[in-house]
């Protein structure tokens, strides 16, 4: 009996594969086919499918006269009534027929439903008949561009993407969207371009749909169908397909993430915003605040200006709240949303604007506002602020003197402090007028004619990223200014460069020379700068009237008197930001798109489970599986039973025949000594004709 069960359960586990690949086929033909292929309005109508209008009105006329006749065979039920009442409708209507064959709409079915839960009890002449209302004409919005198949062609060399709706005139849900398809035409216009696809252009709606498994077109999710062309997409496997609720926040999300690949711009709360946004921000950077009440994603137009400016500025969003509303006003000016607020140096009043933007307003809003008042000097702004040892001047290249006054320091309040007072300097110095004879004008009059001419710029200095840079003007002073903090005071220091263009460098660049030449001189100009240097260091009171004063006197002495110079190889800035992925190639896919990308490869691996090939399949497979178990069995088999010696014996051996095979194994085993020395003509096989020795009585008990 235990033989038996365990015979039973090894021939389990060899067909367990064609087993489950059975249970799985038969499952699928007996309860998933059928629930995926239910009778269609043809079938209620008992007629063939895709039949012209006229016999589906001749097949209705057939069951009409029937329920109304005097003596009725049998009185129908109201349920299958309304089946047939539906399906008549349906397909009467050309646009819902049309639909209904190509691709298998019927978005009014929930009607169908509706109506067959509430007919329970009652009577044919109690239904409330025609079942479906036929939409006004002309209900959907052509304001837009409507595509043919003729247009079609000229999209492909466009250099936008596209975004195109497929519709159907006789669909209401495609009436309702008009309008949330307007907001997000208008919101993708200046990036994209927007156009629609009647179902009418049977090829052309066919090319763009979705496909089953057999090749027939659908819409996963009904209609309007989303789909975005890629600029330089030439086939449809680069096509996206939109797979979610049809509002305008999710749609231009959808699109500006994967399609433009705009980064995403974060939302704040008054908690949040000081640590998570101002603490983690670059210092040089505009911070550009949105206040909104409706709590929808950045608009494309910002989202791309964002990406856009991403060196000059940071974005963030708050959602407004009316119980915060005091604390707003108090930090920012902010009044009531929709809002955006521009925040550039500290102790500069914010720049505010009150009432939405659109794309062109707001490009003209971030082209006045995008640099700080007081910019900070690095490698990029080194050569369009003047203050660039290579021989560039603001006021040209005839220039050849010209200054550039520097606030440096590490990131700190005492910084912050002196930042504000620099911008004021900036400010006092550059409303003069050269009509002013006050006696303050006077004084500052050298630098009022220097600011008005671009020969003397203002800037700031990260002290602490760039620590050479700042240790080269300042030298051993630099101790609280430049590096690492160290747990010293931070002290922020303020000091002027007088740049002298060298022209006889300039001169000798000029100069037509043999390449070998050339290239000497080149690399003996690398050793030192293109314009001479003098360093001038503050060393008064943080105060705005005596910094005018002495930036004034600097500058008088620079222009009058021959001051020392030097041309020394002054450090190069450290690089600025590294440039984010987006602005290099397409952005990564944030959560969000990663997410639409899985739920996509899911949608179309489910699209496979609705093929009526794969019952067949899998029952094929698990005949040809368990075929191939079988004969692989039975061969096994019939080897054993044909060389029954090479089968282990199941009686044990007796005592002495032990003893013996132990005898010979032991001298037939030969050792490793005796294999070396052996001589190659004494054959290893026993002579005839020996006689073994029997062991004696004590060896063998």
């Amino acid at each position: 009996m235990p033989h038996s069960s365990s015979s039973m359960g090894s021939t389990l586990r060899a067909y367990a594969l064609p087993l489950i690949l059975f249970a799985f086929a038969m499952l699928y033909q007996l309860l998933l086919i059928p629930n995926y292929f239910p009778p269609s309005h043809y079938d209620v109508l008992k007629i063939d499918a895709y039949s012209p209008v006229d016999k589906v009105k001749h097949s209705y006329n057939t069951f009409q006269s029937n329920w109304n006749s005097p003596s009725p065979p049998q009185l129908p039920h109201t349920c299958p009534v309304l089946k047939i009442q539906y399906a008549y409708e349906l397909l009467t209507n050309p646009l819902w027929k049309r639909d209904y064959d190509l691709f298998g709409i019927d978005e009014q079915l929930h009607i169908l439903e509706t109506a067959t839960k509430t007919c329970a009890g009652k009577s044919i002449s109690e239904l409330d008949l025609p079942l479906l209302d036929v939409p006004p004409s002309g209900p959907i919005d052509h304001s837009h561009k409507v595509i043919t198949a003729v247009d079609f062609q000229s999209i492909f060399p466009d250099t936008k993407p596209w975004l195109i709706q497929l519709y159907s005139s006789g669909s209401k849900r495609c009436a309702q969207f008009s309008e949330s398809w307007n907001q997000i035409a208008s919101l993708l216009d200046p990036l994209a371009n927007t156009g629609m696809v009647e179902l009418g252009e049977v090829q052309l709606a066919i090319y763009l749909a979705d496909k089953r498994s057999t090749g027939k077109p659908y819409f996963r999710n009904g209609i309007p169908y989303l789909v975005a062309i890629p600029p330089g997409c030439r086939a449809v496997k680069c096509f996206s397909r939109f797979d979610g609720e049809l509002t305008v926040d999710k749609v231009t999300n959808w699109f500006a993430t994967t399609v433009l690949a705009l980064p995403q711009i974060n939302y704040y709360s008054k908690e949040s915003l000081v640590p998570n946004f101002f603490g983690k921000s670059s210092h040089h950077k505009v911070k550009v605040i949105f206040f909104t009440k409706s709590g929808e994603r950045a608009a494309p137009f910002i989202r791309q200006a964002a990406k856009d400016y991403w060196t000059h500025a940071l974005f963030a969003f708050i959602l407004w709240r009316e119980e915060e509303s005091s604390y707003w006003m108090g930090a920012f000016g902010v009044e009531s949303a929709p809002a955006v607020v521009f925040l550039k140096d500290p102790g500069v009043k914010p720049v505010v604007h009150h009432g939405s933007v659109n794309n062109s307003f707001f490009l003209k809003m971030m082209e006045n506002n995008k640099q700080q008042e007081l910019p900070q000097l690095r490698s990029l702004t080194s050569m369009e602020l003047g203050c660039d040892p290579h021989g560039y001047s603001r006021a040209g290249y005839d220039t050849i003197i010209w200054y550039c006054a520097i606030a440096v320091g590490r990131p700190s309040l005492a910084l912050n402090k002196m930042r504000e007072t620099m911008c004021r300097v900036q400010e006092k110095l550059s409303k003069y007028n050269e009509v002013d004879v006050s006696s303050e004008y006077q004084a500052l009059a050298p630098a009022v004619e220097a600011i008005k001419r671009k020969r003397l710029s203002f800037a700031w200095l990260d002290g602490e990223k760039q620590k050479d840079f700042c240790r080269f003007y300042l030298g051993p002073s630099s101790e609280h200014t430049c590096g690492q903090h160290t747990g010293a005071d931070d002290i922020p220091q303020l000091f002027i460069i007088r740049f002298l263009r060298n022209s006889s460098a300039v001169d000798t660049k000029t100069q037509e020379k043999p390449t070998w030449k050339s290239l000497l001189i080149k690399d003996l100009e690398g050793e030192h700068d293109q314009a001479g240097q003098f360093v001038a260091r503050y060393k008064g009171a943080n105060d705005i009237s005596e910094i005018s004063q002495w930036i004034a006197s600097i500058i008088k002495d620079g222009d009058t008197r021959e001051l020392p110079f030097f041309t020394l190889r002054t450090p190069a800035l450290v690089p600025d930001d590294k440039d984010p992925g987006w602005s290099r190639t397409v952005q990564k896919a944030p959560l969000e798109s990663l997410r639409q990308r899985i739920q996509g490869v899911v949608s179309g691996l489910l699209v496979y489970q609705e093929d009526p090939r794969i019952g067949p399949f899998l029952l094929l497979g698990a005949l040809v599986s368990m075929g191939t178990i079988w004969l692989r069995r039975n061969q096994q088999a019939q080897t054993s039973e044909s060389n029954p010696q090479s089968q282990p014996s199941s009686e044990e051996p007796s005592q002495d025949e032990r003893k013996q095979r132990l005898r010979d194994g032991l001298r037939r085993r030969p050792t490793k000594d005796s294999t070396k020395n052996q001589h190659p003509s004494i054959t290893d096989s026993e002579p005839a004709g020996a006689y073994q020795m029997p062991l004696s009585d004590s060896e063998s008990d």
